[in-house]
């Protein structure tokens, strides 16, 4: 089994398990050991999960704009959350890849391996929910087309991303590219480089 074919398995476990209640408040239940590479995949997508709806209630037109910054307070939390666990995955890939020597000629990718899993990790989700939308009893025969031809390219790209993950992973594997990690230093959530929150 490939790398991205067993985050795959773990991503739609995740979803299916968050659907069994649907709720964000639902308490994530990680089925893996701690350690592991399972439990960070399986942590993420639940994060993206929950994310996912909470970006669906925030967009409520009626909403109580109390409610409203409460959500929007919580949505920063989680894409926090997010980072910090993509964090983690690369360093479970820099771990795997440290005894490679690479080759002379080794090239750089564009990102690191872990933020095209997350891709991946978000992708199942919209495959999830866009199948869902070309289900719904109640929705028009022309918006079931209109989601089904935005389902195929969803599963196009799940293929073609897959395959550019693992062919990355085999060169990585074989030296032909280096694996370099730069953190995210997100400044907005710092209070010491956050000038609203400096200037107080």
């Amino acid at each position: 089994m490939t790398f991205t074919e067993q985050a795959k398995k773990i991503f739609q476990q995740a979803i299916r398990d968050y659907h069994l209640t649907d709720n964000v408040d639902t308490p994530v239940n990680n089925p893996y050991n701690r350690d592991s590479i399972e439990y960070k995949l399986y942590l993420k997508c639940w994060i993206d999960t929950v994310q996912w709806h909470l970006e669906d209630l925030i967009r409520d037109p009626h909403i109580d704009p109390v409610d409203a910054l409460v959500l929007k307070r919580r949505i920063d939390h989680s894409n926090q959350d997010r980072t910090d666990l993509v964090e983690e995955i690369d360093t479970y890939f820099r771990q795997q890849y440290s005894d490679v020597k690479a080759a002379a000629d080794a090239r750089l990718n564009t990102e690191s391996p872990a933020w095209a899993v997350d891709r991946l990790s978000i992708l199942e989700l919209k495959i999830w929910h866009m199948e869902e939308q070309t289900k719904r009893p109640e929705a028009s025969e022309e918006h079931k087309a209109r989601c089904q031809a935005k389902l195929d390219v969803l599963l196009e790209q799940r293929i073609d991303l897959s395959t550019a993950i693992d062919q990355l992973m085999d060169d990585y594997q074989a030296g032909r590219k280096v694996m370099k990690v730069y953190r995210q230093m997100k400044m907005y959530n710092d209070p010491s480089t956050n000038p609203v929150l400096y200037k107080k």
